[in-house]
């Protein structure tokens, strides 16, 4: 992310054998654990909802058994990036982004002061998920997961799901309710262990390659560049290596997974740092966790690419970066 950021109590005296066993030994703990993501949860992870929409999400997000908070702030984040000005070339207008001749017939005054506002977050979201509900009925009887019927509903219409009996093979259609329900575990906190990514180890090979590389804001480690890196243009590369995209900066990043909690971190994860510990748009820094609470992560103008402590004021959270996690962000937000 290129923000400078700022850290108390560097890692200093940290040998590389003492890591490499560190990182090793908590591999070996991580290679015995059962497999099995935990079961989805109703509650939101924390700050993975802007909080000015936060509350919005919650209340709407239950308001029948097919929607859920987590699925509804996935929609939302998928459609606008939480920017409730957007417009599309469709012209789909706000936070919910509603076609206004859908908004129409379909738009609710969430706030009950007697309007209905395609741009106000306050009628928008509840009208997201009240149009969510409404397909939900429609689709009630067909056979499968009533979530991805609702999801498919939105997509390509109530008559083509009860037509196909369940999702309809229309590629657009599929690929629309596997992105959302992807991204869903990104915003629901989870209520289990979370399982390790194979691929977190390459990525902190990478990262400990770059050790002693200095710091670079911007950078993405282009030769142009002299092979420097800013924090997200480390982590972006770093797992660019092991196949998975992350988006540039770091508050995209977040939503690149399930959020596992500080007792829950493996090496690999991306932990990040906030200047408001409520919302993940305002996260400033990430880096990637090594265990023995140490991350590596390249961290402001005049530093090198290091190891530093995690446990700051400003530790915000974490992602386990998922291979479908990260392919169900939107490319533009």
């Amino acid at each position: 992310m290129r923000k400078v950021w700022v850290i108390g109590g560097a890692a200093v005296g940290l040998g590389m054998g003492f890591v490499m066993l560190l990182v090793i030994g908590v591999y070996v703990v991580a290679g015995n654990l059962l497999n099995g993501v935990g079961a989805g949860s109703r509650a939101l992870a924390q700050g993975a909802v802007p909080a000015a929409y936060k509350s919005l999400v919650q209340k709407w997000g239950n308001l029948c058994p097919a929607l859920s908070p987590a699925l509804l702030a996935a929609q939302l984040y998928q459609e606008s990036g939480w920017n409730p000005t957007v417009v599309s070339p469709a012209d789909a207008r706000g936070i919910a982004q509603f076609i206004p001749s859908t908004w129409a017939t379909h738009g609710i005054d969430g706030n009950g002061d007697g309007k209905r506002d395609i741009w106000d977050p306050n009628d928008a979201i509840p009208s997201a998920a009240s149009y969510d509900c409404e397909l939900a009925k429609y689709v009630k009887d067909v056979p499968g997961n009533a979530s991805d019927n609702m999801l498919a509903a939105y997509n390509a219409g109530a008559y083509r799901v009860i037509k196909a009996g369940g999702v309809p093979a229309i590629s657009e259609t599929q690929n629309y309710v596997k992105r959302i329900r992807s991204l869903e575990q990104s915003f629901a906190a989870p209520v289990s262990r979370i399982d390790p990514t194979q691929q977190a180890a390459g990525a902190i090979a990478f990262a400990q390659s770059k050790l002693g590389t200095p710091y670079l804001w911007g950078g993405e480690g282009a030769a142009e560049q002299g092979g420097r890196f800013d924090c997200s243009g480390l982590t972006q590369a770093a797992y660019a290596k092991v196949g998975i995209t992350l988006p540039r900066v770091a508050n995209d990043q977040y939503n690149a997974g399930p959020h596992p909690s500080r007792d829950q971190l493996l090496p690999g994860d991306l932990v990040f740092f906030s200047t408001d510990l409520s919302d993940s748009r305002a996260i400033h820094h990430v880096g990637i966790y090594v265990g023995g609470g140490y991350m590596i992560d390249a961290p402001r103008t005049g530093a090198v690419i290091r190891f530093d402590p995690i446990d700051t004021p400003d530790y915000f959270g974490a992602t386990r970066a998922t291979e479908d996690g990260a392919k169900a962000l939107p490319t533009t937000i």
